[in-house]
């Protein structure tokens, strides 16, 4: 049995890079096998920043932008969902996938599964609706609130778009203010004049 001084040592040993990377893909199989992850998650780059995305068993479940602060979003996520939570890249790769065909203007549609268990009520109303606004056509707040049915509800729906938990693959960034301004967006506004531009030049 070795004694603490041993261990000691084995703990001080430096480990590379690629040994790491070994140990963590057998940790995410062993867990895989085991069902012990409620939450998976990889980050990805994109013109717009790196991208956290996370994903239970139901389907995707978050897209994050750097501001956001990756490390708070998954501490939330912990917190509403599940402390199971694994950096595993490969539960994550058909979402990835699409966006980067997105991005590369090879997608104008996401087929990818959601899982909607973040939103309520009349936030999750309106979110379902938006992907309902076409690849490279806007819509404003009123739209939206009449095309849930409650016209008088637009400060409702700014709020339902500002906490959208999957931007980008649910479009809230294709809603305006009414007099064509750009309103908020939780990527920040030049994200969200990248996305704009982007489905304009297709």
């Amino acid at each position: 049995m070795r004694n603490d001084d041993d261990m000691a040592v084995l703990l001080s040993t430096p480990v590379d890079a690629d040994t790491l990377r070994r140990l963590h893909r057998r940790l995410e199989e062993a867990a895989e096998q085991a069902d012990l992850i409620d939450v998976a998650y990889t980050t990805i780059d994109s013109p717009v920043g790196k991208l956290l995305l996370a994903a239970t068993p139901k389907g995707l479940v978050r897209v994050a932008y750097a501001g956001e602060d990756h490390d708070r979003v998954l501490e939330a996520l912990g917190q509403k969902l599940s402390p199971r939570i694994l950096h595993a890249p490969k539960r994550l790769e058909e979402a990835a996938r699409e966006i980067d065909e997105y991005f590369a203007r090879r997608r104008r549609v996401f087929d990818v599964t959601l899982d909607l268990s973040l939103s309520h009520g009349f936030r999750r109303l309106v979110q379902t609706h938006l992907p309902e606004i076409e690849y490279g056509q806007t819509r404003s707040y009123r739209d939206m609130a009449e095309l849930v049915g409650n016209p008088k509800a637009v400060r409702a729906v700014g709020t339902a778009c500002a906490t959208n938990p999957l931007p980008i693959v649910v479009p809230c960034h294709r809603v305006l203010r009414t007099d064509g301004t750009l309103g908020g967006y939780v990527g920040g506004i030049e994200a969200k004049t990248t996305l704009l531009d982007l489905e304009a030049a297709a």
